[in-house]
Formats: C-alpha cells, sequence, structure tokens
C-alpha cells in the first residue's frame, strides 16, 4: 500500500466471515464453541491470556506524521512512520482473510455532546464480549449508518515484524490519530483494546474542552459527585462502588463545563483476593452469567473461581456491564464533583491515611501520580521488596499529550468548582511493606466518608512535617494513631530515613515538569524537616 494513500476504516468485508453485533449469550456460545474458554461454576466466562497477563506498554507506537508532530508527547510516545504504519495495515488486512471476525458498534461517553462512536473488530469471540461490555451499547436503531470516530483492530494470532513494521517484537499497538485507527497485534490481553479507546478519547477530548481522567467516580443520592484518581491497585474500583453512592464508573471519565460523565459502560474490576465480605458489590458481580474473568483460576473439581490464586498473575480480572451493579447510575453523568480524591497504595509506610490538599499541592500530586510496586505484582522484584512508580496523571501510558495539558485544566476546574481535594493512601501502616500492616479498609472508608460528606474538612488538622499537606488530627471510629504515620513505626529513625527517600524520589521525578508549572506548584513539593515538627 503506497504511505499517501488514506486509510478510512478496516473494511467490515476484510475478514473470511464476519459476526456483526452479535449479543452476550452468542459470543459466548462461539467462544466456548470454539475453545477460547470455560464456563464456571457461576455461569461466568473464564479466559486466559497466555504470556500476556497485562498490556505491553513498550509495543505501542504512535505514527508521527505532519498530524501529530507537535501534538504529541514524544517523550513518552514512542514512533511509527506512515510508511511502516500502511505496510502493517496491509498486512493486517491480509492476515484478517483467513479469519472469522466480531465487530462491535459501540459509544464511548455517556454525555451525547461529547460521545466518540467506536467500531471494535476482534479475532476471539470473547474479546468481543469483554468490549462490548466494556463500551456503551448504542440503541438499535442507532446503528443503521454507524459511522466510526474510531476503528480498532485486535488480531491475537498476528505476528508483527520488527523489521517490516517499524517495532520493537511480535507485539505491536499501533495508534494512527490521522487516520483513526488503532491496530493491535500479538497480544491475547483484552485490557489492550479498552486502554486504546482511552488513548483516542486522551487525544480527541482536550480539544472540545473535555478534560479526560483515569478515575473512577460516584454520586451522593443528594447528587454530589466525587472523582478517584488512582493506578491499578490503589483501590479506585473498591472505594468507588460504595453502596451508600450511586456508581458512575469505575475507570474511565470526562469532565466538561456540564460535570462529569463516565467514558465506558462496564468495570474491570481486579479480583485477586477478592471477598464477598470486603467487596459485595464486585464479588456479586464477578459470579454471575455473562461476566468476563480473566486469569482467574478455577478449581479443578468444581470450576468454582479462586480468587485467591495467583498463580498465573496477580492481574487478574472481572469485566462486566455496570448495570451488574446495583446502585450503577443509569444515565453515567453527575454535575461538577464537590471532591477529587487521588489514591496511592504507599509502600513505603510513609503517607497518611488521608491529607486534604490546596490546589497547587492538588496539581504537584497530580502530575506526579505516585503510587508503590511490590514483590508479587511486579516481575524481577525479589521477595520484600518494594519500588516506586510515579504515572503522572495517573495515567501516563494512555496519554497522548504533553501532561500539563490535562494538568492545567485539573486545575482550571478545580478553581472553578471550588472543589475539596483529598490523597488518600490504601498502602501500608506502621512500616514499609514487609514490616507494616495493609491500611484497615474500614478505617479508609470511614475517613473518606467523613471526607465526602463535607465533615473531615472541619475537623482539627495538623500539618504534615514531610508533604506539608492537612491531615486530620482524630477522626470518631479511627484510631488517631495511624493519622500520624511516624507513631506507627516502632523504629522512628527508620521512618525519617523512608521518608526522606521518599522526597527524593518525588523531587527527582517532578524536575521534568517544573518548567511548565507556577511556583505555587513548585512550593508544594514534599521537604524533609525536623523529625520533632
Amino acid at each position: 500500500m503506497a504511505a499517501s494513500m488514506t486509510i478510512e476504516s478496516f473494511p467490515l468485508t476484510a475478514a473470511k466471515k464476519v459476526h456483526h453485533n452479535l449479543l452476550e449469550t452468542p459470543l459466548i456460545e462461539c467462544a466456548i464453541a470454539h475453545g477460547e474458554g470455560r464456563f464456571a461454576s457461576t455461569g461466568a466466562f473464564a479466559a486466559q491470556t497466555g504470556v500476556h497477563t497485562g498490556r505491553s506498554p513498550q509495543d505501542k507506537f504512535t505514527v508521527r506524521d505532519t498530524t501529530t508532530e507537535k501534538e504529541i508527547w514524544w517523550d513518552n510516545n514512542k514512533a511509527m512512520t506512515p510508511e511502516h504504519f500502511d505496510v502493517l495495515y496491509k498486512d493486517f488486512l491480509a492476515h484478517a482473510k483467513s479469519r472469522e471476525l466480531y465487530v462491535q458498534d459501540l459509544m464511548a461517553g455517556a454525555d451525547p455532546r461529547h460521545e466518540i462512536k467506536a467500531r471494535i473488530f476482534t479475532e476471539y469471540a470473547w474479546h468481543s464480549l469483554f468490549i462490548r461490555h466494556m463500551l456503551r451499547r448504542p440503541e438499535v436503531s442507532r446503528l443503521a449508518g454507524f459511522a466510526p470516530d474510531v476503528t480498532i483492530v485486535n488480531l491475537p494470532s498476528f505476528k508483527a515484524d520488527p523489521k517490516r513494521h517499524g517495532c520493537r517484537t511480535e507485539t505491536v499497538i499501533a495508534v494512527n490519530f490521522a487516520k483513526k485507527i488503532v491496530l493491535i497485534g500479538g497480544s491475547e490481553y483484552a485490557g489492550e483494546t479498552k486502554k486504546s479507546v482511552f488513548t483516542y478519547l486522551n487525544y480527541v477530548m482536550p480539544a472540545k474542552h473535555v478534560m479526560p481522567m483515569h478515575c473512577s467516580a460516584n454520586v451522593s443520592h443528594g447528587g454530589e459527585s466525587a472523582v478517584f484518581f488512582g493506578l491499578s491497585g490503589t483501590g479506585k474500583t473498591t472505594l468507588s462502588a460504595d453502596p451508600k453512592r450511586i456508581l458512575l464508573g469505575d475507570d474511565e471519565h470526562g469532565w466538561s463545563d456540564h460535570g462529569v460523565f463516565n467514558f465506558e459502560g462496564g468495570c474491570y474490576a481486579k479480583t485477586i483476593r477478592l471477598s464477598k465480605d470486603a467487596e459485595p458489590e464486585i464479588w456479586d458481580a464477578s459470579n454471575r452469567f455473562g461476566t468476563v474473568l480473566e486469569n482467574v483460576i478455577l478449581q479443578a473439581n468444581t470450576h468454582h473461581p479462586d480468587f485467591n490464586d495467583g498463580r498465573l498473575t496477580e492481574n487478574t480480572r472481572s469485566c462486566y456491564p455496570l448495570d451488574f451493579i446495583a446502585n450503577a447510575s443509569t444515565s453515567g453523568a453527575a454535575g461538577h464533583p464537590k471532591n477529587v480524591v487521588m489514591l496511592c497504595a504507599d509502600a513505603f509506610g510513609v503517607m497518611p491515611p488521608i491529607a486534604k490538599l490546596t490546589p497547587s499541592q492538588a496539581m504537584y500530586h497530580f502530575l506526579s501520580g505516585y503510587t508503590a510496586k511490590v514483590a508479587g505484582t511486579e516481575k524481577g522484584m525479589a521477595a520484600g521488596e518494594v519500588g516506586a512508580t510515579f504515572s503522572t496523571c495517573f495515567g501516563a501510558p494512555f496519554l497522548p499529550r504533553h501532561p500539563s495539558t490535562y494538568g492545567n485544566m485539573l486545575r482550571d476546574l478545580i478553581a472553578n468548582h471550588n472543589v475539596d481535594c483529598w490523597l488518600v493512601n490504601t498502602g501500608w501502616t506502621g512500616g514499609k511493606y514487609g514490616t507494616g500492616t495493609r491500611m484497615p479498609i474500614k478505617a479508609t472508608r470511614a475517613l473518606l466518608d467523613a471526607a465526602l460528606s463535607g465533615k473531615l474538612k472541619t475537623q482539627p488538622m495538623r500539618t504534615d512535617p514531610v508533604f506539608g499537606f492537612q491531615v486530620p488530627l482524630a477522626l470518631d471510629g479511627v484510631d488517631p494513631k495511624i493519622l500520624t504515620p511516624r507513631e506507627t513505626w516502632a523504629d522512628k529513625g527508620a521512618y525519617d530515613a523512608q521518608a526522606k527517600a521518599l522526597v527524593d524520589m518525588f523531587i527527582n521525578n517532578f524536575t521534568k515538569f517544573e518548567q511548565h508549572v507556577d511556583a505555587d506548584v513548585k512550593k508544594a513539593a514534599p521537604v524533609v524537616r525536623a523529625a520533632a515538627e
């Protein structure tokens, strides 16, 4: 294919056979018939994803052309030439001719003023079921003459050639914003498709004056919404699935002049060590017909899901439509947030369980995007090892544009709507991972409930000597000791050393943003003061 040829979309006639807009039960029948997975005893469909049990960010490429040259954050996005992409597209078409494909025409965006039409081609029936759960399903009447804004093609059996296609390995995710198409090959992990849609939204939404957010969101019965930023494993899904509030969504939202709205129509929850007592809504949704279980081990004789078994990966997942959650919003939209919550799982045991942020501190922590990773969740980490992750805007792998684009939008929205901002640590207390213990979920929920209700900001506060933010001194029903992290450590000197090490990590990470922020944001950086403060 000539480099100058325009690719409008992947043709519906590309494959040997195409199943167009199949519903859930036929998709499950096809998946079972083709040996793509098995039924769990609960009726859920269980699939495994082979060597890829998570996304492959090092294999994701963006076409660098006249459209994207000055718009893309190239420090964060790997470039592919238009010529390499066109060859890849041609080879995808050739590969599809011998395949049976499943196509879904879906919507991203609960606000009709900002919705995006997405056409998704998948080689696997269960991938089609997955994305049908994850995006929003239009009325049948809207499918006639459906013209996609973006097309995504996922062919796991396609093996890329690094020399021929300008990629790194046999796995490739190639994003062409000018031609509005994403090609995914060599990976069975369904999350690649979901995050490709999110990447496209992160590119187009700022021009529509909508801030795209990697966050969960819920709303009180009185109409006050809250958003929860956080990386995987920090509690976005768990904390937003609150039976006392209405769930908007668990992962991706937009914030426009009219309020917040869900990009998606489903949830993609982590299930490792899932229990009915701790997360009843997610448990119930994960144990019913139609749900997709990804890399969840089924017990040999009973086929009962074993959510404690992480032998394939700690990144076990459950995918289900939002209406599987009893208190989910039917509209997927709400007014402007009253509260913004930034979640981290601090495995170093330094962060307090909750802190109130000034707007400048909120900007600093949003651009930092901090959490911690521990052994068992990432390959190559030794037992007891802890590492820091700084993923700017809590979603660096999905950001085509420079973080300042999203950071400035958030700053303005917080100021314009007088939003209260909070930092919540769902990680460790009493010491780092291996010494301390996980932050009690009951304490996290109590503190968060008080923050969302407005009660917490009226409580007496102290200034944290390391991060400078405000931390409550007490709250009924919460052990006051955990509110002062240093006091939970048996070895206070070890805490001081760990705090200094974490401060250094923050400061070193933020150097790349200093030229893009105001002086007040720079002053929000943590500083190690005297331990007696």
